[in-house]
């Protein structure tokens, strides 16, 4: 039997997104979001859900683009950091130490310290209750050289990503693969 917990945002995991942004003097800043993902393959693109009340909000509206790092185990305090302060307050690369990144390919910075990043183009902006979804077509990945695999895919075991737990607002890390996608269900086909 299931017990009702009523209409929540609840969904496990969320992926810990650190989104960059430049704002109207050309100031990087960084914030965390959890809700957020791939929303289409074809063109591949991302959406990132928003309060208008945060400072990246307009950042994003204005520059039309943004970038969406992947935030990792060995850096979930400046993960956590930026994600409970404003940019409008604080100069986050500068408290945290992280680097900020000039994109080559869009009017967006990222820390170089996440392993992944990916550059995107403000495609769609929808109004949904008090957030905004950006939905931004990824013009390019970028990782680590050491976050590879030896079939030259990135490797989730080495980027060891942060995913969310909204439930208990916690953090946790990835485990080993039980299971191939795409591979397994086929054991139930007839």
């Amino acid at each position: 039997m299931k017990k009702s917990v009523g209409a929540k945002t609840l969904l496990f995991p969320n992926p810990v997104l650190m989104v960059g942004t430049y704002d109207q003097a050309g100031k990087p800043n960084l914030m965390s979001a959890a809700w957020g993902g791939i929303c289409c393959s074809e063109p591949p693109c991302i959406a990132v859900s928003l309060r208008k009340a945060r400072y990246s909000y307009d950042c994003i509206v204005e520059r039309k683009a943004f970038t969406v790092g992947i935030a990792c185990e060995d850096k979930m305090a400046e993960a956590d950091y930026v994600g409970i302060t404003s940019g409008r307050d604080v100069d986050k690369f500068a408290v945290t130490g992280l680097t900020p990144v000039k994109s080559e390919l869009v009017d967006a910075p990222y820390a170089a310290e996440f392993p992944v990043v990916l550059e995107c183009r403000l495609l769609h902006t929808i109004e949904i209750g008090i957030h905004t979804q950006f939905i931004g077509e990824i013009i390019d990945v970028k990782g680590d050289t050491d976050v590879f695999s030896d079939d030259g895919l990135l490797d989730i075991m080495k980027i060891k990503p942060l995913v969310y737990d909204a439930s208990h607002r916690g953090y946790h890390g990835v485990t080993s693969c039980i299971g191939r996608a795409y591979t397994i269900g086929k054991e139930l086909q007839k």
